[in-house]
């Protein structure tokens, strides 16, 4: 298993006696208290460079080199693991447009320019310059914005009125006649539309805005009225299979299906998509869950606590959850768990469940199970954990026999080993883990990598910091984000 940047930023503190606050691709950057001066590291934990100056990471080994002259002006440099300038210190300040490997914008004067790493300039010193897709950038001139290649190369003569942002290869733009017009990539019209268009998002299929009422509707590229500009509000979906466009009127939601190209009026504030045109609905007034179709009827009454749709071993289900009751409907809508069975864990190929106080893998292709052997407890997450960012369950906390927690992942391998009397995993994407032994606390991730002896008396967390202490002193401890994909640990 691969060796974290958190871990080797833990590593090289210890080896170089230095705060390492910075790491990856084989190099950081740390600061010596004791000089004063920043430096940078390489993953040995070689000094290669100090300066009396600031020092940012962009990539690789590449930095940026900040001198503060007065409280009002600074001058920055482009550098490499060693010092040398690709770009020298100047009176001027960088953007890495995306954290881009392949150049950096320099702001200088009032003017910008781009310049890949080695130094050489691709776009002279303009009057501003915008990073506005991979491989495009607008750059204004007298007034006029013109659109340029990675390469420096102006790749289209036509003017822009401003810096418009590209997605799927197209921007969204208001053209010469004040007119919504879309792009493509090189500049060239694709399509003008004589309403305003106010989101791109969902194309082919485009929200329009009345700039009189304010009122939202929809067309296709053919300027083809799909909904009329009648609605409160309009929201496209930005995630999943994005299969539908959501428009709002006095607190009622009506579904467009970009599938057949039709609305449906729904009679519910709330619907989230699952599968197949089902959709669950969430009650204000009830505070509880349900499941309708695309035509607004009613498959599952809404008293449920929490409805989530799960794609386990290649196939669709859905999650629901009353008090203690659960339910696991397949595409059918046929439940496939056994009378007193609860999930404890969601992963990609398989399900994590009890039964009879004992835990088991569950396969949903065919329903068989296997034991978790010596494990007596496991720590259930809580329902709300689960959102875009987090399609699947985390590795579990288990007790084993011996009373002693450690954690098992998907398969049922030790990612952290049972030798403590507790552990906490926090409830949301935190890779950090608490773990307690004879009344003391440290903290390890999911490598397994110890982030903080367990020598510490009490343990806070507060926002994007973990606390620590120890004799009235605290220690900190920043939060990464956890990437949670079952099995990719």
């Amino acid at each position: 298993m691969a060796q974290t940047n958190q871990y080797t930023k833990i590593l090289l503190s210890k080896k170089t006696g230095m705060e390492v606050h910075s790491y990856s691709e084989g190099y950081g950057t740390a600061y010596d208290s004791k000089n004063k001066k920043e430096n940078v590291v390489d993953s040995l934990g070689n000094i290669t460079f100090e300066s009396p100056h600031s020092i940012s990471h962009i990539f690789k080994n590449r930095f940026i080199l900040t001198s503060r002259e007065s409280s009002y002006k600074t001058k920055s440099a482009i550098i490499d693991e060693k010092g040398n300038e690709f770009l020298p210190l100047d009176d001027q300040s960088f953007n890495t447009p995306w954290l881009s490997k392949k150049c950096i914008i320099s702001s200088k004067g009032g003017k910008e320019a781009v310049y890949d790493y080695n130094g050489k300039q691709i776009i002279p010193f303009s009057d501003r310059i915008r990073f506005v897709a991979e491989d495009r950038f607008f750059v204004l001139q007298d007034k006029s914005w013109f659109l340029y290649d990675l390469e420096g190369k102006q790749i289209s003569n036509r003017e822009f009125k401003g810096d418009y942002h590209f997605e799927n290869d197209k921007a969204l733009i208001i053209n010469e006649d004040s007119q919504s017009e879309v792009i493509g990539k090189n500049g060239e019209t694709l399509h003008k539309f004589s309403k305003y268009i106010y989101d791109l998002t969902s194309y082919p299929f485009l929200i329009t805005k009345n700039k009189t009422t304010g009122k939202y509707g929809l067309i296709d590229t053919e300027e083809n009225i799909l909904a009329d500009e009648i609605y409160d509000d309009a929201s496209p979906e930005y995630f999943g299979a994005k299969e539908y466009i959501y428009f709002r009127k006095k607190g009622k939601a009506t579904v467009f299906s970009k599938k057949d190209k039709k609305l449906y009026p729904a009679n519910f504030k709330y619907l989230t998509p699952l599968f197949n045109n089902l959709f669950s609905v969430y009650s204000d007034l009830l505070k509880k869950s349900g499941i309708v179709n695309l035509q607004g009827d009613r498959i599952v009454p809404q008293e449920y606590d929490f409805v989530q749709s799960f794609r386990i071993s290649g196939k669709d289900f859905i999650y629901l959850k009353k008090g203690k009751e659960e339910k696991f409907l397949d595409k059918d809508l046929k439940d496939i768990l056994e009378e007193n069975t609860q999930i404890i864990a969601f992963y990609p190929e398989h399900l994590i469940i009890k039964k009879q106080d004992s835990y088991y893998r569950f396969s949903v292709l065919d329903k068989s199970v296997s034991v978790l052997k010596d494990i007596v407890f496991i720590k259930e997450q809580e329902p709300d954990f689960f959102n875009i960012f987090n399609l699947y369950s985390k590795p579990v906390v288990c007790r084993n026999k011996n009373n002693l927690y450690g954690i098992i992942d998907e398969k049922g391998k030790e990612v952290v080993p049972f030798i403590y009397d507790d552990i906490i995993v926090f409830e949301n994407s935190e890779n950090e883990i608490v773990v307690k032994k004879q009344d003391k606390y440290g903290v390890v991730n999911f490598q397994n990598e110890p982030l903080k002896d367990v020598i510490y008396d009490k343990y806070y967390w507060q926002k994007e910091v973990l606390k620590l202490e120890k004799d009235k002193k605290t220690d900190i401890l920043y939060f990464t984000r956890f990437k949670n994909s079952g099995s990719r640990l």
